[in-house]
This record gives C-alpha cells, structure tokens and sequence, in this order.
C-alpha cells in the first residue's frame, strides 16, 4: 500500500482546492438564494420550479467558480 498523502504543494493554482470551495459556497450561498428568488416568481409546476433552480444555481455556479478561481490565482502569486 502506498504511503498517505498528507499535504500538497502544486505549483500554480490548486484545482482540487478550487472545485471544494466552488461546492461548498454555491451550496451554501445558492440554496437561500434560490428560495428566496423563488418567493417572486410564479412557479405552478414541479417542472417549472426544477427549471428555475436549475437556472439560478448555474448562474451561482459559473460565478463561484470564477470568482474563487480568480481569488486563488490571485492569491497565488
């Protein structure tokens, strides 16, 4: 069995690092985001509702993605 890996030091921006925050921030700032967009939005159909989160979440998405993105290339060096 190989020996665990404890730390890492990858040269330019950590990716793995990237797709972690991009997940735990667009959940965290996507999910109230969402409910609360929806409250002013006619949604009559499971479809329609689905839709709209769907929507949303990948605006969130991109915009995480890309902000933590340029943060850690920032930070980087």
């Amino acid at each position: 069995m190989p020996a665990r890996v404890e730390r890492t030091d990858p040269d330019g921006v950590d990716y793995g690092r990237v797709m972690q925050l991009t997940f735990v921030v667009t959940i965290l700032a996507g999910a109230p985001l969402v409910a609360a967009l929806s409250l002013v939005v006619a949604l009559p159909t499971w479809s329609d509702r689905v839709l709209f989160a769907v929507r949303v979440g990948a605006v969130v998405w991109i915009v995480t993605a890309l902000s933590i993105y340029a943060y850690e290339r920032r930070r980087d060096g």
